[in-house]
């Protein structure tokens, strides 16, 4: 052991478990991605029900479900200034929101077949879109154009993420590879083919130096992108791994599985952390908040739970993962009456329900704002000529406002208003449940001390 592996292994000796802080209903289907706002004031939810939730972690505040996908979001991410939010959908579209009650977004429109990933560059400049016509596509944010087109895989790329320092891009496909690719020249690097599965997601770590997989062959592997070669390999799940989130100091895995539970991996010790019991069926998206103190995850139970790490990676992000020795891998009897290495934590007190009848989520979008019909047949000609049924099938990629006429400031003002004045009125309701059942207490207690001094009054006469 070394000075650096000492202080880790003694972070975490000193550590506590991670623990439900609070959940989110609202989906009415399977919660396919999640992913925290970087300022940590909201986290936003994509489903298989077609919606786009954004839940703000403010007291009493109401969740915005932002209506305007046609088919399920696969996936969705904020920018690195959290200003803006991008999904990518089952509709074969790309929409970028702007997280407010206002519900506005623009549509991207390249892809041929559902849009499994989008992913935003550190610097907020470029967009990526992974799709099942097999390919990858990078738009600019701030002209909203489409870009360039990164071709090579022969099945869906099911996930693409930007590194760190925007330079390369990792995409995972069913043709079993994981592909490298160079933003400058738009060439694939390198192919990684040692995997047995399909790959559900990948995630670089945040130094850059390693790739990790979640695989359908129920492991994660990690490759080093120096040596390109397996650096780790991890079989701790009984089931497909559907996600991988890096905690930022680089130290820990976050893994969620159709085993119906998410795993954290210890990177530094090679090593299984802990097994998180939560959520009831499979276990679809997890993700690390940008401070590494929460994460969330999302199931086929349709719920949203945030959870607090409660150990840190208080070692810098310079630490790579230690190359496994022998054949790379770390097995862990998930098929046996064994317990695998690593703490088992399950859900016992029940968290805080953020998703109360009375904060009922605000639908916002086009559900809100709708325009007649012939106005919008007349605004698509005018922004997309070539819109026919047949359109979507052609190659030329277009960038078009879902809303072209925006909302007066005057109504987005009142509309903001009365969101706000609902918010103190559920605080205001919440309050006088709470002392209206007080007072219910006070009186069935009062009530039965006068039952009690009636029945010993009783035998005296």
């Amino acid at each position: 052991y070394n000075t650096t592996n000492l202080l880790h292994l003694l972070s975490c000796i000193m550590k506590e478990d991670p623990t439900l802080e609070r959940h989110f209903k609202g989906h009415k289907d399977t919660v396919t991605c999640c992913h925290f706002n970087p300022n940590m004031k909201q986290l936003a939810s994509s489903g298989m029900d077609s919606t786009v939730m954004v839940w703000n972690f403010k007291p009493q505040m109401r969740a915005y479900r932002f209506l305007g996908h046609k088919d399920a979001v696969m996936s969705l991410k904020f920018s690195p200034s959290g200003h803006l939010l991008a999904s990518g959908s089952r509709d074969r579209t790309i929409r970028l929101w702007i997280p407010s009650v206002k519900g506005e977004s623009t549509v991207f429109k390249a892809h041929t077949n559902t849009v499994r990933c989008v992913d935003f560059s550190a610097d907020g400049q470029s967009l990526l879109s992974s799709s099942d016509d097999k390919s990858i596509k990078l738009w600019t944010v701030h002209r909203q154009k489409f870009q360039a087109s990164l071709n090579g895989h022969v099945n869906w790329v099911k996930t693409a993420k930007f590194s760190s320092d925007g330079r390369l891009v990792g995409s995972g496909s069913d043709d079993k590879s994981l592909k490298l690719w160079d933003i400058a020249s738009k060439e694939c690097i390198h192919t990684f083919f040692e995997h047995s599965g399909f790959i559900n997601d990948v995630e670089f770590h945040p130094n850059g130096t390693c790739i990790a997989s979640a695989n359908s062959d129920n492991s994660v592997k990690l490759w080093d992108l120096r040596m390109n070669k397996l650096l780790q390999h991890y079989q701790a799940h009984g089931s497909t791994v559907n996600s991988v989130s890096f905690h930022p100091s680089g130290n820990f895995l976050l893994t969620a599985s159709s085993d119906s539970t998410l795993k954290i991996m210890d990177l530094i010790e090679g090593r299984l952390f802990y097994t998180l019991h939560g959520h009831k069926g499979p276990a679809t998206a997890a993700a690390f908040s940008s401070t590494g103190e929460y994460f969330a995850s999302g199931g086929a139970d349709e719920q949203v739970m945030v959870w607090k790490t409660n150990f840190k990676g208080d070692e810098p992000v310079s630490n790579v993962p230690k190359a496994s020795k022998k054949e790379h891998v770390h097995k862990f009897n998930v098929d046996s009456n064994v317990q695998p290495e690593g703490k088992q934590v399950s859900v016992l007190a029940q968290p805080k329900d953020c998703s109360a009848p009375e904060c009922e989520p605000v639908n916002v979008g086009p559900a809100l704002f709708n325009l007649p019909a012939n106005q919008t047949n007349q605004i698509d000609q005018r922004t997309n000529p070539d819109n026919t049924k047949d359109n979507i099938f052609n190659n030329h990629a277009t960038t078009t406002p879902l809303e072209p006429q925006s909302i007066p400031p005057q109504l987005a003002a009142t509309l903001e208003h009365m969101v706000g004045q609902l918010d103190v009125l559920t605080q205001t309701v919440s309050i006088l449940e709470q002392r209206l059942t007080m007072t219910e207490n006070k009186l069935k207690e009062c009530l039965d001390n006068q039952q009690m001094i009636s029945l010993q009054i009783k035998p005296n006469d």
